[in-house]
């Protein structure tokens, strides 16, 4: 029980390792660096997500079956190879392999880093525990996300290689740091007679939990339609923060605000849950996220609006990411959480290229306004859809 404790705090240790990621806010403009236009950077975006989708549920599959800790490991080795590939490619060929490499390493992160801790907490009998300790692993997360934005971009200004250098050495000290973990005993699925049959079977059957719990299905939709869309904004705010002016270096102290407002909301979002409850909370994160994300398209104000937008982001992650899992089986958790990480690259896939097209034709400022248009139907529809079931319950 006490190395399952331990656990908890293991996992802010690499959060902080793993998010200090000195090559996020920069990696657009290496691209560019290296010649390719908004459109073929878009492109790589969308092969990682292609490649995401693809990976997702198996992924999944195999944190549940072999073990998250297993997948742990495994997903820190395939960020190594993404970020060695990076420093040393010279055409969109093997960009576009890192990409591939850095979307298996973190789709073999995604469901299980999360299934771990909750799972910890579960068999602790301490799960009512999870918002809180979400909230303070955002904390570290926007504090590691905010130092590497502003060393990152200071360093992009001497050298880009040297970026992605010092990022290979963190992702290096993470593999051997994710060896540390205790795998929990909770939510071990039952062997089949051969492999095929246990991981045929537990796709299948976590399907089967999802048909079944639409509000956990609606939920997740909710959650990735809003992390699409600021996530493209996140991604291209950065060259359109380049065309105006700013330095890398400035570009990295805009973003790390907005990591440093999230890193408080997300702190603060178990007291927020408990006096406002969710449906309180979602009516108005929604109506405040899409005026942000017109505020976004307005000259001067962009850059204020995308602050805020990002402080909304790091609340809605810690207070729904505590309602998703509270509907989840613990032997299904990183399969449907894998799932979730599937819905959010299907919808990049399709979004981020557009915007990077448009970008290329018309400016980032009207393609914003696309971003802004889909956000404002989409968030308005399933807050409508969620308020209705909510008055049905």
């Amino acid at each position: 029980m006490e190395n399952l404790k331990k656990n908890i705090y293991k996992d802010y240790l690499f959060t902080l390792i793993t998010r200090f990621d000195l090559t996020h806010g920069i990696w657009l403009l290496y691209l560019a660096s290296k010649g390719l236009n908004l459109f073929q950077i878009g492109l790589m975006e969308t092969i990682y997500h292609i490649s995401s989708f693809l990976m997702e549920i198996p992924t999944g599959a195999v944190a549940d079956i072999f073990g998250r800790k297993t997948s742990r490991i495994l997903g820190r080795v395939s960020t190594c190879i993404a970020i060695t590939i990076m420093i040393f490619g010279n055409n969109i060929f093997l960009f576009a392999v890192s990409f591939f490499f850095t979307a298996l390493g973190n789709n073999l992160e995604s469901g299980a880093g999360d299934a771990l801790i909750y799972d910890s907490l579960k068999e602790l009998n301490i799960e009512n525990d999870y918002m809180k300790v979400r909230g303070r692993n955002e904390l570290f997360f926007q504090m590691a996300k905010t130092f590497s934005l502003i060393i990152g971009g200071y360093i992009a200004t001497l050298s880009y290689t040297s970026v992605y250098m010092i990022s290979l050495v963190f992702a290096v000290i993470s593999i051997i740091h994710a060896f540390s973990f205790t795998e929990p005993q909770i939510g071990r699925v039952e062997k089949k007679h051969n492999l095929w049959e246990t991981f045929s079977h537990q796709v299948v059957s976590s399907f089967k939990v999802m048909r079944g719990k639409k509000e956990l299905v609606e939920m997740i939709i909710a959650l990735e339609i809003f992390s699409t869309f600021y996530t493209t904004e996140f991604f291209y705010m950065q060259n359109h923060l380049k065309s105006l002016g700013n330095s890398e270096f400035q570009i990295g102290i805009i973003l790390s605000i907005g990591a440093l407002l999230a890193a408080f909301t997300a702190t603060q979002a178990y007291k927020l849950e408990a006096r406002f409850k969710m449906k309180r909370i979602l009516t108005v994160t929604i109506i405040a996220a899409v005026l942000l994300f017109w505020g976004m398209t307005i000259n001067g104000v962009e850059k204020y609006a995308f602050i805020f937008l990002t402080a909304i982001e790091g609340l809605l992650f810690v207070v729904m990411g505590d309602y998703i899992n509270k509907l989840i089986p613990s032997d299904k958790r990183a399969t449907i959480l894998s799932f979730q990480s599937m819905i959010f690259s299907l919808f990049m896939i399709v979004l981020f290229p557009i915007v990077g097209k448009l970008g290329d034709h018309y400016g980032l400022r009207n393609a914003f306004m696309l971003v802004a248009t889909g956000a404002t139907i989409s968030l308005f529809v399933l807050g409508k859809i969620i308020q209705k079931r909510n008055n049905t319950n």
